[in-house]
């Protein structure tokens, strides 16, 4: 991925939301977006080597921020957390990885906050990390209406090409951005 998102990581603030640097003071509310069960079928675990990230314990989910603290350090991806400023909690994340040519973008976010609007607000938030790719990918299951209305609503279509994954697994119901 392009070298300026892990030496500049953004503070990037929205009217709504804000996205900071996850940190591990955000476990307790995030692990209410990860154990949230309505939510957990929605997260893009492709190429994730078999984590479905859905963490029940304070203890699995700090492991989660430590491997994610590990992995931005090794250059591998970016991962800010989602503020909902008018209660000041973390209600979900972002994530980055890829390489200039394409991104993938996953977004995770409790299931209260799975509205059109919402995803909308938080895109258009993500559009200035966006322009650090030609393209950006993201899945959208088909039972994520909402997230798809916003997407198609921000520019973004059905991707064609399926994402291979480290061990050669194809993964589909991607939306793509060209940027």
């Amino acid at each position: 991925m392009t070298e300026i998102l892990y030496r500049n990581y953004p503070l990037i603030d929205g009217i709504h939301f804000s996205l900071r640097y996850t940190a591990s003071e955000d476990c307790a509310d995030l692990l209410k977006v990860y154990s949230d069960e309505k939510a957990v079928p929605l997260f893009n675990s492709d190429n994730c080597n078999g984590d479905d990230f859905h963490y029940t314990t304070m203890e699995c989910m700090k492991q989660a921020l430590d491997f994610w603290r590990f992995s931005h350090d090794n250059r591998y991806f970016v991962r800010w957390t989602i503020t909902d400023k008018t209660i000041n909690e973390a209600i979900g994340t972002v994530e980055l990885c890829g390489e200039k040519e394409r991104g993938i973008f996953r977004l995770d976010l409790r299931s209260d906050y799975e509205k059109k609007d919402v995803i909308s607000d938080l895109l258009g938030l993500c559009d200035v990390l966006f322009d650090y790719f030609d393209i950006v990918v993201t899945k959208a299951v088909p039972q994520a209406a909402e997230r798809i209305a916003a997407l198609e609503e921000s520019g973004f279509k059905p991707y064609s090409e399926k994402i291979v994954g480290h061990d050669g697994t194809e993964y589909g119901d991607y939306y793509v951005s060209d940027n």
